[in-house]
This record gives C-alpha cells, sequence and structure tokens, in this order.
C-alpha cells in the first residue's frame, strides 16, 4: 500500500495529504468545542451539554442514555447549525477582507501541521522513521513562520468589520503576537543547540529531537522538560498567548470588548475562527510534546524501540511496522489530548489578565528570562560539548 502511494503523482499526493489533513483537523475542531464545555461544567460542578440525541438512538436501552448525558450529539447539532444558519453580512463592513479573514485564519493552521511528526515506525533496520507528511530539515522553523502569518486574520477581521471594538482586538492581538513571539523563539533554542552535536548534520527537525530524548542512559533518555524547565514553562506561556487563550485571550475579551474581532462575525465564518484556534492548539500542544515531553516515547528513559521490544515477548505482532506506527500514534495523541485539557483547565481556573498586564509579563519578565535561560544554556552545552 505504501509503494501504491509513493507511485502516484506528486499533485494526487498532495490532494491526498490535503484531504487527510482537514478531515482530521475540522472534527477534532468540533470536538474540542465540546470538550470545552465539557472540562468547564466538570470544574463548576454541572452537568454541561447533555440533552441532545438523534430519536432512533433514543431508543437504544441504555446505550441511548449514555450517548445523550455524554453530550456526544451536541456536535453534530453545532456542526449542523454552523454550517446551515444563515450566514449574514453587515452592511458595514469592508465585504472583501471581511470575508477574506476566517479563511486566512484557516491556511497557516492547515499549513503547519503538515511539517509536525505524528508518530514513528521501526525500519528493516530497526531504526525508528518519523510519520510526517512533510519531513523538511526546517520543521520548527516552517512551523513557527506559517503559524505567525495566523495573526493577520485577527487583523483583517478587527479592520474590516469598521467597528471599535473588533479594531481594538485586532490591533491586540497584532502586539501580543509580536510581545510572546520573541519569547517563544528564544525559548527552543538551546534545545537545537544540545541537539545539533558538533560533527552532526545541522537541523531544525522535529524528529531530531525525539531522537535525543531516546537514546540510553540518563541524559540520554530524559525528556527536555527535565534537562530545560525554564525554557518549557517559557514556551509554554508564550503557547497559550500565541493561541489567545485565558488568560491572555486580549483579541477577543468580553468584558471590555464584547467579543473582539470576531463581534461582527456568525455561522460559518464564526465557526471558521474557532476552528482555527483548536487547530492552533492542537499544533502547539504537538510542537510542545516533541520538544519537551519526548515525543512519541511513552514514559521517560524508556524509548519507543525499548517499549516495542518488550511487548514483541508478549505479542508476537509487536514488531509488525504498522502496529508500531499505531502505537506511537496513540502515544503521541494521548500527550496531545492531555495538553489541550490542560490548556482547558487554566481557562476555567484562572482569571483573565489585564491587557497592561500581558505587555508586561511579555515584554518585562518573560523575555528577560528568555534571553537570561538562552545565554546560561549556551554556556554550559558548550562547556560540555567541549
Amino acid at each position: 500500500m505504501v509503494e501504491f502511494y509513493l507511485q502516484l503523482n506528486p499533485v494526487v499526493q498532495g490532494v491526498l495529504k490535503g484531504l487527510a489533513v482537514i478531515l482530521v483537523i475540522f472534527p477534532i475542531g468540533g470536538a474540542c468545542s465540546m470538550a470545552e464545555r465539557k472540562v468547564s461544567a466538570w470544574i463548576q460542578g454541572r452537568p454541561g451539554p447533555n440533552r441532545a440525541i438523534v430519536p432512533w438512538v433514543a431508543w437504544i436501552p441504555l446505550v441511548g442514555t449514555f450517548l445523550q448525558r455524554l453530550g456526544l450529539f451536541h456536535v453534530m447539532a453545532d456542526g449542523g447549525k454552523m454550517l446551515f444558519k444563515e450566514d449574514a453580512l453587515p452592511g458595514h463592513v469592508n465585504k472583501f477582507y471581511f470575508v477574506l479573514a476566517p479563511i486566512v485564519a484557516m491556511i497557516p493552521a492547515l499549513t503547519t501541521v503538515t511539517a509536525v511528526p505524528f508518530g514513528a515506525y521501526l525500519d528493516s533496520a530497526g531504526m525508528v522513521v518519523p510519520l510526517v507528511l512533510a519531513n523538511v530539515d526546517i520543521g520548527l522553523l516552517a512551523v513557527f513562520a506559517v503559524s505567525s502569518l495566523g495573526v493577520y486574520s485577527l487583523i483583517l477581521a478587527g479592520w474590516a468589520s469598521n467597528s471599535k471594538y473588533p479594531f481594538l482586538g485586532g490591533v491586540r492581538a497584532s502586539a501580543q503576537l509580536i510581545s510572546y513571539e520573541l519569547s517563544m523563539t528564544l525559548s527552543v533554542i538551546p534545545v537545537f543547540l544540545w541537539v545539533n552535536a558538533p560533527g552532526m548534520e545541522p537541523t531544525m527537525g522535529l524528529g531530531r529531537v525525539v531522537e535525543f530524548q531516546s537514546q540510553p542512559g540518563f541524559w540520554g533518555g530524559a525528556w527536555f522538560l527535565f534537562i530545560m524547565p525554564v525554557s518549557a514553562f517559557i514556551f509554554l506561556t508564550s503557547l497559550f498567548a500565541e493561541t489567545n487563550r485565558q488568560p491572555f485571550d486580549m483579541p477577543e475579551s468580553e468584558a471590555d470588548l464584547v467579543g473582539g474581532f470576531h463581534t461582527e462575525y456568525g455561522a460559518f465564518k464564526w465557526g471558521l475562527f474557532f476552528v482555527a484556534e483548536y487547530a492552533h492548539m492542537l499544533i502547539g500542544s504537538g510542537v510542545f510534546t516533541l520538544l519537551f515531553l519526548g515525543g512519541w516515547n511513552p514514559l521517560p528513559w524508556i524509548p519507543l524501540a525499548t517499549f516495542v521490544g518488550w511487548l514483541s515477548s508478549i505479542l508476537p505482532i509487536a514488531g509488525h511496522p504498522i502496529f508500531v506506527g499505531v502505537l506511537s500514534i496513540t502515544i503521541f495523541l494521548t500527550k496531545v489530548l492531555a495538553m489541550i485539557f490542560f490548556f482547558m483547565w487554566v481557562r476555567w481556573t484562572l482569571p483573565r489578565f489585564r491587557y497592561d498586564q500581558v505587555m508586561e509579563i511579555g515584554w518585562k519578565k518573560l523575555l528577560p528570562l528568555a534571553i537570561a535561560n538562552l545565554l546560561a544554556y549556551a554556556v554550559g552545552i558548550a562547556l560540555l560539548q567541549s
């Protein structure tokens, strides 16, 4: 099957990859919207969505009631409403850019996922080979470069709405992105100083980072979360700000901006903004998992190859490349979903910062900490590698 795919025309391969990304990102976006409400209900001690159900499913004993209480059919109801609700276009907006903004929001979200490895398999030599749609050496650089373009959608939406509150939301988005992108970039430099050891082929690929967290020995098998905790903290804090998640949701602050940059939006165009937000959360969580949580390695100091070797003594099929691939994807997605749960937990736990506090944290606290962290690790890595 793999050989058949490799024999296809590159254009056909690109179309198939694009469809795969859309068919994965959109359902996950809907599921995250549902999970957001269930997590908030759990934290606040209330039932959450538990009413919607398809009539013929309600007739099934026990199963129907379980699915109803789970709220599964609310995802279908919300998706149908987003698709078929009248998509009004206000008369006072700049129509071309108003429609363009949600499209621009989706493009970076659907593009960056192609450079993020989501699993691995063992080849005939027993080497771990990453599973990734676009295996490029500038993997993280590509993610940073393309994902940062997403802020233009917020600026376009705010400006094209011809309304003061959306415009302020767009301005806040641009200032916040610049403030925290610097710290995020500086936080990952120590990681790549470590993995690009002297004598090795230089790369910005995320697969190399996971490879360095899979080596033998105490320092070889330790996740970078333990080796570089300050870098992990800076990256995670910046990730909250980059994805506009509370307590950094200044671009859509309901308390003072009504709804921020998307105040004038509704129906399908409004939904695209939030699918893009959840897609950025998904990709950001995936990158954090690869950089600091060992990627597809199940536990610290237990790499995937070792874990598969243990399973092979119990299950003969464990060494098959398809089994290893499914296992690695399952481990990786479990960590990513745990990160998304953490995003939601923080949203419904911490109060929103004021805008001046967001700027002060970014420029006066996080950026100096990121610079000091980089200098400390640059000196330490130089001494160790020499």
